[in-house]
């Protein structure tokens, strides 16, 4: 139950997890996008990899808009509020995210602990699922379980960059196939495309919004109130309400469509 850290092993190991395709499905793969999805034992883990290539975005570039979350808030139009609630380390922090799920589910929340590493030529950033004292489950959200998601940024040269997002979650609930599929064809790759989109527009916005703070790769600029680990608790998806949504089904279609569209 104690929360630990990530080190080299765990981001070499998640690295590893990206780039290895074996047991995985591709479910989608347009142009410079793919998705592949993994079949879980357990049923209600939905684990999902997706991988795009940004022509004409560094490396550097990408990693700055996973991080900052100012920017995020101008373009991540499935979340409701994310925020920043401490830090452990000069490369970990405890933070707060909501999402807007498909009507007619609820809504879901995450408490995570993330932290980051550049390694090389590449940039990894990844989290998994804490409890903190301040941030219990709320009653307007189902609590949802991220066991490790994280991204993995690869430079390919001067000006050219891969994406990888690999998620693992326990959505404590029960999902109709609409939904799981609807994820992997629609939802999954429109994301990739609106973070290609929002790494192309984000120099520009940076040069008007604080251009030398990223506390990210400068932590002497991190103001946030320090966190002991030993406050924490890992988050065990089996200490959280389950919620049955697998006969709900599908509202507005054509409406849910657009908004994919729009992603």
């Amino acid at each position: 139950m104690s929360v630990q850290i990530p080190d080299d092993t765990d981001f070499t190991s998640f690295k590893e997890q990206c780039e290895n395709h074996e047991g995985w499905t591709a479910r989608y793969n347009k142009g410079s996008v793919t998705v592949w999805c993994r079949d879980e034992e357990c049923k209600t883990i939905q684990k999902l990899k997706m991988k795009i290539v940004c022509k004409d975005v560094t490396a550097e570039t990408l990693y700055d808009v996973l991080h900052d979350t100012s920017y995020r808030k101008k373009w991540d139009s499935n979340m409701i509020d994310t925020h920043d609630i401490g830090r452990l380390t000069v490369n970990a922090d405890v933070g707060y995210y909501s999402w807007k799920c498909p009507s007619p589910l609820k809504n879901r929340d995450f408490v995570t602990m993330r932290s980051w590493l550049p390694l090389g030529n590449d940039y990894l950033i990844i989290n998994y699922s804490v409890k903190h004292p301040q941030y219990p489950p709320r009653k307007d959200y189902v609590r949802a379980v991220s066991l490790l998601t994280g991204y993995l940024i690869q430079s390919n040269g001067a000006n050219s960059s891969t994406l990888y997002y690999l998620t693992q979650v326990d959505p404590k609930g029960s999902l109709p196939k609409w939904v799981v599929n609807r994820v992997s064809q629609f939802v999954a790759p429109k994301a990739m495309k609106k973070i290609f989109k929002a790494c192309q527009k984000y120099p520009e916005w940076k040069r008007k919004h604080n251009p030398n703070l990223k506390p990210w790769m400068y932590p002497e600029q991190n103001t946030l109130p320090c966190i002991n680990v030993a406050d924490l608790v890992l988050q065990r998806a089996d200490s959280l309400e389950n919620i049955d949504e697998s006969s709900l089904t599908e509202e507005k279609r054509a409406q849910h469509h657009s908004d994919d569209e729009e992603t």
